[in-house]
């Protein structure tokens, strides 16, 4: 059976900064991230499935995307949640703000991590991840590759 590879794109705008970092990003500041979300699989050729020639609908896919990472993540500031920024964290939920206290250091590279698990878990069983790639400005980006980490 022929796999095939679909690609869905996301937008979003997200805070942070990195606590004991060397140089400008260590001071709170945002991005606006774009996800590229790579999922693998075959595609359906039952002709009398309502999903018939589709390995994920893009829709489903969106959906999960969503509600794992887009929606918890966009207009909120993430900062590790073992630092001193935790303070400061509160102070602005005091204030009615969307703070994610992480268990890492806010990098791409550490979200593209966090990004890949979350998608992994909600994928039907017959559809793989095969790559993301987040894009934190036009220049730089992490990717993760399911190849790379088996």
């Amino acid at each position: 059976m022929t796999k095939i590879r679909i690609t869905k794109q996301f937008t979003f705008e997200t805070g942070h900064a990195l606590f004991g970092y060397d140089g400008k990003c260590r001071n709170v500041h945002g991005h606006s991230y774009k996800l590229s979300v790579t999922v693998i699989g075959t595609p359906i050729t039952d002709p009398t499935h309502v999903k018939f020639g589709m390995v994920i609908d893009f829709t489903d896919l969106k959906r999960i995307v969503k509600e794992e990472i887009v929606d918890v993540f966009d207009h909120a500031t993430v900062f590790n949640g073992r630092t001193p920024h935790a303070e400061l964290a509160q102070q602005l939920r005091d204030r009615g703000h969307h703070v994610i206290l992480a268990d890492y250091q806010p990098t791409s590279e550490n979200m593209v991590i966090d990004f890949a698990s979350k998608i992994k878990s909600r994928l039907p069983a017959n559809i793989s991840l095969f790559s993301l790639k987040l894009q934190e400005t036009e220049s730089s980006f992490a990717e993760w590759y399911a190849s790379d980490n088996p």
